[in-house]
């Protein structure tokens, strides 16, 4: 199965933090993904895309904060996250692109 726009859609960035670094010791990969995605969308994204096993998916949706810039309210948009975790012995590199 060749990868279709929808998995490019899914997948939108790499989220590389401290934390994420650390799970990836645990063979866990972080992503910030579509609002509209389902665990088994990202699973067969991540599967296609980088060519590794899935086991599992984890999401997390962070509310935006409201912030103030130079007095004007305004507000960060929302996030959601996924958690991929990945087969025993793989591994992807979010440092490169696609």
């Amino acid at each position: 199965m060749a990868a279709t726009a929808r998995h490019y859609d899914v997948i939108v960035a790499p989220h590389i933090t401290e934390k994420a670094t650390v799970l990836s010791e645990q063979n866990k990969v972080v992503f910030k993904v579509a609002h509209d995605a389902t665990k088994d969308e990202i699973a067969a994204a991540v599967e296609e895309l980088f060519k590794v096993n899935v086991l599992k998916v984890n999401t997390i949706v962070t509310k935006g904060k409201s912030k103030r810039f130079r007095g004007i309210l305004g507000k960060r948009s929302d996030v959601k996250k996924a958690i991929v975790t990945l087969a025993e012995g793989q591994s992807i590199d979010v440092t490169t692109g696609l």
